[in-house]
């Protein structure tokens, strides 16, 4: 394993560090002002067009696609990095670089498992950057950590597909720009093979039946910048049958494969906010004085500093490590270790955000620094993607096979 970063890998991130210095920090002030003066919430910020503008211009564009015929062709390892810069202002950066979920996952979908007619219709212009898309999978009614529990019919019905169900905590369905859903429900409910029974299948925002209800709050938040996280009913909505993903009983297949780069891309930006953490903690504890003396003197604020960094290095080699095995023995060779970091990530960098929170006192909980924000991000990738507890145990299971 060589970790040592390449010529090209070299090349962007010299220029993605700059693009962030030079337009992402400064632009996120002014992205808040901007959007406390929109007509709704959920629009758009001028500033965040003029930063997709920019990225584009300078090849900064599409990093997260290995397919070298619509992104960037660069490998999990090549990307790592990128990505883990992005996560240092993760509500601008990954969308200034058209890298921002659910559109890469669903764009990695689009790429593998659709069709000619559904590439160009949808692929293309979330490519371009001119709508936004969203995944309908997890449900208020069932524990949809199992996804073999989901609810959602889509029945064939001559040559249209009709789909009733209810979602909740939909990704990027408040934003006005998000005009495409892929639908995750079942073709085959009473099927022998629990994992053929659900399929996947494109259903336009416009569709009528297409009910966006109402923002679900994350730890208080709405999250305006990622579109939100909607509550969406589909009532007898009716779509083409030539918009299903793939062949019916192959929405398990697509979602597993659509959910393993996610899975990485989400713990790399970690490690981006856990360094965003750091450098905040530390200023904060130069510039603060308590009881005589500057808190960065104070032996448990150092502790929480060299613990951070410790913690930083070790995630982010098992990172590294993940991405090299995706990329030479592919995501299923490379399982155990996407459920490590899937793991590992997120609980450490919450525990590093609660201490810089910690460190900033009342700043730390308020509007005024990043940190809470942060931490409600972090704490809910413990959720999302799957939840700690069906990695657990899933790793386990594979450890204890080597034993009996």
């Amino acid at each position: 394993m060589d970790f040592a970063f390449d010529a090209r890998t070299e090349e962007l991130r010299g220029k993605l560090l700059a693009f962030m210095d030079e337009h992402v920090y400064p632009a996120e002030k002014i992205a808040e002002e901007q959007r406390a003066e929109l007509a709704s919430p959920w629009d758009t910020p001028a500033i965040v067009d003029e930063l997709k503008a920019e990225a584009r211009k300078q090849g900064l564009w599409n990093l997260f696609l290995p397919d070298s015929e619509y992104g960037a062709g660069l490998t999990n390892l090549q990307y790592a990095p990128l990505a883990e810069i992005t996560g240092r202002s993760p509500h601008l950066a990954p969308t200034a670089l058209n890298c921002a979920a659910p559109d890469t996952g669903n764009m990695e979908v689009l790429t593998q498992f659709g069709s000619d007619e559904q590439k160009k219709q949808w692929l293309e212009p979330l490519l371009a950057g001119e709508i936004r898309s969203a995944f309908a999978m997890t449900e208020p009614e069932v524990a949809s950590s199992d996804a073999t529990n989901i609810r959602t019919r889509i029945d064939r019905d001559g040559d249209e597909y009709v789909i009733n169900g209810r979602k909740w905590y939909i990704s990027g369905a408040m934003n006005p720009d998000c005009k495409i859903f892929i639908v995750m429900g079942k073709t085959d409910p009473d099927g022998e093979d629990i994992r053929r029974q659900q399929s996947m299948i494109l259903v336009p925002r416009d569709a009528p039946g297409v009910q966006v209800r109402r923002a679900m709050q994350v730890y208080g938040y709405e999250d305006h910048s990622h579109g939100g996280h909607a509550e969406v009913v589909f009532d007898g909505v009716r779509v083409p049958a030539t918009n299903l993903i793939g062949e019916e009983g192959g929405g398990f297949a697509i979602a597993q494969a659509r959910l393993g780069p996610g899975r990485i891309h989400h713990c790399m930006r970690l490690i981006g906010m856990a360094e965003r953490a750091i450098e905040l903690m530390c200023r904060r504890a130069v510039s603060r004085t308590a009881f005589g003396k500057p808190i960065a003197q104070q032996g448990v604020v150092q502790n929480w500093i060299a613990d951070a960094r410790v913690t930083v290095e070790q995630l982010r080699l098992l990172v590294l490590k993940t991405a090299w095995l995706m990329d030479t023995v592919g995501n299923r060779g490379a399982h155990t270790e996407i459920q490590a970091i899937k793991i590992a990530t997120p609980r450490a960098v919450v525990d590093i955000l609660d201490k810089a929170v910690q460190a900033h006192g009342a700043g730390g909980v308020s509007q005024d620094f990043p940190l809470a924000e942060l931490w409600a991000s972090a704490r809910t990738l413990k959720l999302a993607d799957g939840p700690d507890e069906v990695h657990q145990r899933s790793l386990a299971r594979r450890e204890l096979k080597k034993y009996v």
